[in-house]
This record gives C-alpha cells, structure tokens and sequence, in this order.
C-alpha cells in the first residue's frame, strides 16, 4: 500500500531563475538569504541532501553561509525551473501538479478597474478602500481606522495575481467577509480572473493584527491535475492546510485546514499513521506569510529550523513503499526589499526506504516532473505535463 507525502515549504525557493530580472527578483535566493540568521540549522535536511542541490551546493550549509562537508546524503535531490510565467501560489501548485499555464494570470499594479469595484461594492452594499498594491501588515495599519469608521472593505492586491478583502471582525464577522469574498470570486473572471481571492480578517486595536482565519478562494484548475487523476484511479487524496482552496477543492478526498506550520506538520504526522493508500498533499504557509512577505529573515530560518526538528519524525512514520517529498512553489526572499514573491527555482528533497540515495538529480525543467512522478509511482495513465524523475521509482 504506496503512499506519498508531498510538503510544500511554501515560499522557500533556492535561487533566483534566469528570467527573475523580468519579474524585478535578480539576486533573490530565500533559502541563502534564511541560511546568514543565527537561528538557522538544518542537520537533517542536510543529510537528506538539500545542500547538495544545484546552486545550493557550496552557498548554503546547515549552520549558515558555507559549504556542506557532508559528502554523502540519504535523499535524491535536485531543482526544478518554473515553466509557467508567473511566481504565485495557484500557478506554482497547479504546475506542480502537472498542469504549467500557458498564460499568466492577469495582475493589476495600478489597481483594479472602476467597473469591478463598482459591481463589488453593488453587490455587497458597502464602499471600497485603498485599491492599490500594499503590503498586508501595512494596509490594515494605513486603513484600518478609516474602514471602522466608514464600514467600507479594504480591498488591495500585490505584485502577485490577488484581490484581496481585509476587514476587522468586530465590524464584518469573518464569515460574512468569506461571502464577501464568494461575491469578489464570482465576479472575477475574464479579464479580471485572478489566480485568487484571499479573506484577510484582522482584529484587534489599532496598528492591529491579522488573524489565523486567512481562507483562499481560487479559480478551479483549467485541465487535469495530479489531484484529479488520482482520485479518479481510486486513491485518497489528502490535503493538509490551503491545498484544498489552491485547487478549489478538486480532486481532493478528505482535507484539514490549518492554522499555522506547527499545526500543518501535526496533521500530517497523525495522516501518516492512517492506512491509505494515495497522496498526502501538505502546504506549510507561515514560512510565505509570516516570514517572507514581512522581510523576517530571522523569523524564516526558525520556521525551518522548527520543521527540521520534526524531519526524524516525519521519516519515522513512513512505511516501507512510501515516499516524502519535499519541496517549495515560488521564492519569498526575505532579505530583498520588495515583500512580493521571487521569481526562483524550487528545491526537491525525496525520500523512501525503497529508492537508491545518495543521488542529485541535476536541474530539471518544469515543476511538473514531481506530479508526472507521483503519477508513475502509482501507475496511473495521465496527459499530465512533465517527466518522469526516474530516480524515485
């Protein structure tokens, strides 16, 4: 009975792409960047091999800035280029899962137009603020009282393809800013169709604080996934934190939200002790959301100093023919001045009793070579995008 636990640390990309001067991200490198705090360890990462990864290789080790004297490793590793053109959530998960997108998803830098706005506000009986890109910690801090006192929706984007509603749950319960967000969902297709639409609840006094009831709300994937093949050759799909709002609840069997990466990485211990057979598809979203985006390179590198204490205890709960794999969506780099996404390569770190270690797998094109991957383990016939990563079969 196969098993797969796909973990993504969301944002933890591992340098920048050969195109990131076109996104405005030259020199990003999250994981370098986490590697210069003093908080940052990752023992067991490196003996997984996550230091042996192309372009990681002699720039960052376990205890910092260096190079891993570690000659040997346990895992297969490598990196994987991007070939959708975007460094967003829904497009790095969708490609992931095998299905790379043709087009962008449409951004707005300079706001979105009169006449969505005008159908938002119409619809949900209240005025729109703010209407431009903004860090979220800063939006609230900027806006937040005038929202109090006008009742309006703080409605803002970044550099990423979002429409994004804050609003204080003393004056819009956050369930009722869910509904709001339905409404935004519905009303943006087309031109406006967005990748997502993200509830961004905050409470509190002023400067304020966000909450943990962040919920995403994605377009539904435009062609078959990993996900939708899987549980259409009968596997569990299992999705722990926003996978299931990433795919719009798709293709997906049985799903746990969660609150933060501590929570995401007990879920997905528990899961390991079930019996099924299929994919445990895991996002850990503090190292986006809390670290990358507010230029906390401290912050970062303690999350993943904090995941890799539990790696022991992930590997101990697989059984015989399972497989972890390890791996990231886009960068965040937190030392760079911009909070947006980067445009960087992601790593993969894999890992099963079955497979042969020791073994760097180079730089592969498209991240979809994890979901075609996953595919074969299970023998499913797919169309989807991508190729095989023959070492982990």
């Amino acid at each position: 009975m196969a098993r797969v636990f796909l973990i993504v640390l969301d944002s933890c990309g591992v340098g920048e792409m050969p195109d990131a001067a076109e996104f405005g991200d030259e020199g990003s490198f999250t994981l370098r960047s986490a590697a210069t705090s003093p908080y940052f360890s990752m023992p067991n990462a490196e003996k997984l091999g996550l230091f042996h990864i192309d372009g990681v290789r002699g720039v960052v080790c376990g205890k910092g800035l260096g190079a891993t004297k570690r000659k040997k490793f346990d895992g297969v590793v490598c990196r994987l280029a991007e070939v959708s053109k975007g460094k967003d959530t829904t497009t790095g998960h969708w490609e992931i899962a095998g299905l790379p997108l043709s087009e962008p998803f449409p951004t707005f830098p300079d706001g979105f137009p009169e006449e969505l706005l005008t159908a938002l506000s119409k619809e949900t009986g209240r005025g729109i603020l703010c209407n431009k890109p903004y860090s979220g910690t800063d939006v609230i801090r900027d806006y937040g009282k005038e929202q109090l006192a006008s009742g309006d929706l703080i409605v803002y984007t970044s550099a990423d393809s979002v429409l994004q509603i804050a609003a204080h749950d003393e004056l819009i319960p956050t369930e009722q800013l869910y509904e709001y967000c339905e409404i935004a969902r519905r009303l943006c297709t087309g031109p406006y169709g967005v990748g997502r639409v993200i509830a961004r609840p905050y409470t509190g006094e002023w400067p304020y604080t966000r909450t943990a009831l962040r919920h995403d709300f994605s377009l539904e994937p435009t062609g078959p996934t990993l996900l939708d093949v899987m549980k259409d050759a009968g596997y569990a799909v299992l999705s722990v934190g926003k996978i299931v709002d990433i795919f719009a609840g798709r293709g997906i069997t049985d799903f746990t939200r969660t609150t933060c990466n501590e929570e995401g990485i007990d879920v997905t211990l528990n899961k390991m002790q079930e019996d099924f057979e299929g994919l445990c598809f895991t996002n850990l979203v503090d190292f986006d959301m809390k670290y990358g985006h507010r230029n906390d390179i401290d912050g970062y590198a303690k999350a993943l100093t904090y995941f890799d204490t539990k790696l022991p205890e992930l590997l101990a709960g697989l059984r015989e023919d399972d497989l972890l794999m390890i791996t990231a969506d886009h960068g965040c780099d937190p030392a760079t001045t911009s909070t947006d996404h980067s445009r960087e390569y992601i790593p993969l770190v894999a890992y099963g009793k079955n497979i042969k270690g020791g073994i760097n797998a180079g730089t592969r094109i498209g991240f979809s070579d994890i979901g075609k991957t996953v595919a074969a383990k299970f023998r499913i016939d797919n169309e989807l995008a991508g190729t095989v990563i023959d070492e982990l079969l």
